[in-house]
């Protein structure tokens, strides 16, 4: 696990860049930059690369039906490259770089991944959950969909949330920073967590309170099911 200040040195060393796919026509000569990707396609060329790298290219020709595309700016963190990772990653999600994702882990349409992140295997981040900077997921979890699982760059003294195995997370809970939630416990949708969850309970309203321990009426309604997560 990265340490706060580790992630804190890496943004402020990183170069902050605004990457651009730019494209444009032209009949004149392109004279490109190392850092910059070119590609011609007889007339219609692409540029791939920093905004103001780019803006230093076209200023010396004279480019028509020129288009950018773009979705960030000043960027000191890339995201993720997943083509990797032994887990099922749909349409949407964002994850960005120094992030941990174990075996048959599933991460649903628009998730939300912070650097530092850690996601044991067979752990299912479901849609539009929110996972902050350095959290801790063991596996085989649930984190319903919107939930919030607070993230701890800043201050660099907090401690990160971690929640251990087997952790159900209902729908738009938020389990705030420092919390340490036990293997096999239930947080109940909608809950806010402020402190410890002991292992094997089930845990609800705002703020949180152990409402009971897990019995076979809670497992039956927090089963993990394995076929989700074959790959």
């Amino acid at each position: 696990m990265q340490t706060a200040q580790e992630i804190i040195r890496h943004i402020k060393e990183a170069k902050k860049q605004t990457v651009v796919k730019c494209y444009f026509n032209t009949d004149e000569q392109v004279v490109t930059h190392p850092e910059v990707k070119y590609y011609n396609f007889g007339g219609s060329h692409l540029l791939i690369g920093d905004y103001s790298l780019i803006q230093a290219i076209l200023a010396k020709i004279n480019p028509t039906d020129v288009h950018f595309d773009y979705d960030h700016r000043n960027s000191a963190i890339k995201l993720l490259n997943t083509c990797e990772i032994n887990a099922r990653i749909e349409p949407g999600a964002v994850i960005r770089e120094n992030v941990s994702i174990g075996d048959n882990a599933v991460i649903m349409m628009g998730a939300l991944i912070n650097i530092g992140s850690v996601i044991g295997p067979g752990t299912m981040i479901d849609m539009g959950a929110v996972l902050g900077g350095r959290a801790q997921i063991g596996r085989n979890c649930h984190i319903g969909a919107g939930a919030v699982i607070a993230g701890v760059i800043e201050p660099p003294s907090a401690s990160p949330v971690t929640i251990g195995d087997d952790v159900l997370v209902g729908a738009n809970a938020v389990v705030l920073e420092g919390v340490q939630v036990g293997a096999g416990a239930v947080i109940a949708a909608g809950s806010i967590v402020t402190t410890d969850v002991p292992a094997g309970s089930v845990v609800a309203g705002s703020p949180a309170r152990v409402i009971k321990m897990v019995d076979e009426q809670t497992e039956s309604k927090t089963e993990i099911i394995e076929d989700l997560r074959t790959i």
